[in-house]
């Protein structure tokens, strides 16, 4: 991560975390930075949502295990505001379900407590302007995850949908089939289609077939 020039008013950041001392170690270290000015503190998740809300900041730090409202919830909430904030989790876990809750809330970075000063200053920057920021650990494991892919399963109820679709049944003879509606014949569907990363139904038919999904056909 390079330093990168500051910008012409300092970027203003809400802070989140529930140990005292850390919040108070984290503003202090902040307080050094002319580039960052730390408008608004809170020791919950539920806090920090409602200090962006009435303070718009360019960014929010959140710790993850929060009470009432975890970093996760807050990210969500904040995300759903459609505001201009950027969120960049600043935490002691790396684990993969951590790190994906965190990024498919909307997190623009996950950052480890264990960083440095430069660091967090850098990051601080990056995720305000919009750019993914993850310790090296945590790259490393979303690279290691992604060359190592979950297999693809599918439920009993989706295998059953697309069997009737690789045998050339309308969504309504397969909702008759199963007795289910159509509509949910087109969710499951479109849930099939984001599993196997295909757009219509004879892809998925196909994909299914080279995957050893709809065995015996």
């Amino acid at each position: 991560m390079t330093t990168t020039p500051p910008p012409a008013t300092p970027l203003r950041v809400v802070l989140a975390d529930d140990h005292t001392v850390m919040r108070a170690g984290l503003v202090a270290l902040l307080a050094a930075e002319p580039s960052i000015e730390v408008v608004g503190e809170a020791d919950d998740g539920r806090e920090a949502v409602a200090l962006v809300a009435r303070l718009d900041p360019d960014l929010a730090l959140l710790d993850l295990r929060m009470p009432r409202l975890d970093g996760v919830g807050a990210t969500a909430a904040i995300v759903a505001m459609a505001a201009r904030t950027r969120v960049l989790i600043l935490t002691t876990y790396d684990t993969d379900t951590e790190i994906e809750r965190a990024v498919e809330a909307g997190a623009t970075g996950y950052l480890l407590k264990d960083a440095t000063r430069a660091q967090l200053v850098d990051a601080i920057h990056a995720a305000s302007r919009g750019e993914t920021v993850l310790a090296p650990r945590v790259a490393q494991r979303l690279v290691a995850k992604m060359r190592s892919p979950a297999p693809v399963t599918l439920t009993p109820r989706e295998a059953e949908v697309l069997a009737g679709v690789a045998e050339g049944l309308s969504n309504a003879e397969i909702g008759r089939r199963l007795f289910i509606g159509e509509a949910t014949v087109k969710t499951h569907l479109l849930r099939i289609f984001a599993k196997l990363d295909v757009g219509d139904r004879t892809r998925a038919v196909v994909v299914a077939l080279e995957s050893g999904l709809l065995p015996g056909r």
